[in-house]
């Protein structure tokens, strides 16, 4: 089996593939956001190529897909497309892969639901419940003044229609990909059922953007479900994955380089957030708003494009605590909540 040193790995660029592994292809999609790309991968299933995740829908990204389709994998057809998550960066051209070449589409089924329910959820003004949600977090006036002004982003903007229907996928399955047997564990706290695959040999992640290198992934809620526990199912999610990862393994995720050395990993990601729990709730002696703990989680300023996932990031970190018994809310007459410490005396 080919395998690479982590120094080795060098991302492709446009139209081009990187050999990985044995039969597994990485294609690296532009994306127009502060995280500029997204990784996805082509598998040799020997009479066609399985697609895992896609990239979102812009004339670029059909532009790079339909070059590759007729260029570096044009021998083969294309004929499953699996998506790890319902994020807009991952299943953005599903519906165009299943309308255009007529692919079988795999997906949990929560992240078919949820990718399908975005996408048909077209808004040309900020809803009650947005601006409730904004709010309720302690958005900047600014910021908030801005927002009621503006068109929301909606995720049909880079999405295509996504079909009726789908092949469901779920924790515990098996998958031929490739010619690999992988097993199927699924993760939360990022996206709700997030669909990971572990190759029976030992060698192999598909991760998504759950177990993701040098950065985490974004752990927020949103006005779906405010009060969600994501950074406790995200947690629990990691700790559940713990047992089956050897330094061995090679994790290609959605984001950034593939790595090795998972469980160093997965030990890090779990000891950040716990660590940035224990700041958070030694600044929350004081009534704060979710948006007034930005500087003490990121430890950074914010900067106005990355405001929304910031946001979302602090209140899911603020929720989780209240879901621990560690602070209490109350909130004003203006709809945004404020967080403190309960009295350990």
């Amino acid at each position: 089996m080919k395998d690479l040193n982590r120094t080795e790995f060098v991302a492709p660029e446009g139209a081009a593939v990187s050999e990985v592994a044995d039969g597994v292809y990485w294609v690296r999609m532009p994306l127009p956001m502060v995280l500029n790309h997204v990784n996805v991968y082509v598998l040799d299933d020997g009479d066609g190529w399985t697609i895992v995740d896609t990239g979102v829908d812009t004339k670029t990204s059909r532009r790079i897909w339909t070059d590759l389709l007729t260029g570096p994998l044009q021998a083969k057809p294309v004929k499953r497309l699996i998506v790890t998550h319902h994020h807009l960066d991952h299943v953005g051209l599903a519906g165009w892969f299943v309308a255009e070449h007529g692919v079988e589409l795999l997906m949990t089924r929560t992240a078919y639901l949820m990718a399908r329910m975005l996408q048909m959820d077209i808004q040309d003004r900020p809803t009650p419940e947005m601006i409730g949600f904004w709010k309720s977090c302690g958005m900047a006036p600014e910021i908030l003044e801005a927002r009621l002004l503006e068109r929301p982003f909606n995720t049909s903007d880079l999405v295509s229609p996504l079909p009726l229907g789908f092949t469901r996928l779920q924790d515990g399955d098996t998958i031929t990909i490739g010619g690999r047997l992988w097993d199927v564990k699924c993760g939360d706290g990022h996206a709700p059922e997030h669909a990971t695959f572990w190759s029976r040999d030992g060698r192999l992640i598909l991760s998504g953007d759950q177990l993701l290198g040098s950065i985490s992934p974004n752990i927020g809620v949103s006005a779906t479900e405010p009060f969600a526990d994501t950074v406790g199912d995200w947690i629990t999610s990691c700790e559940k994955f713990q047992p089956f990862a050897s330094d061995d393994q090679l994790v290609l995720t959605g984001h950034k380089l593939p790595y090795y050395g998972l469980p160093a990993r997965l030990d890090n990601l779990i000891k950040n957030h716990h660590s940035a729990l224990d700041r958070l709730l030694t600044f929350l002696a004081e009534p704060r708003t979710a948006c007034d703990c930005f500087t003490l989680l990121f430890k950074r300023d914010i900067k106005a494009s990355e405001y929304g996932l910031a946001m979302a990031e602090a209140m899911a970190h603020c929720v989780h605590l209240y879901h621990n018994g560690r602070v209490t809310r109350s909130t004003r007459e203006d709809g945004t909540i404020l967080w403190q410490r309960k009295d350990l005396t």
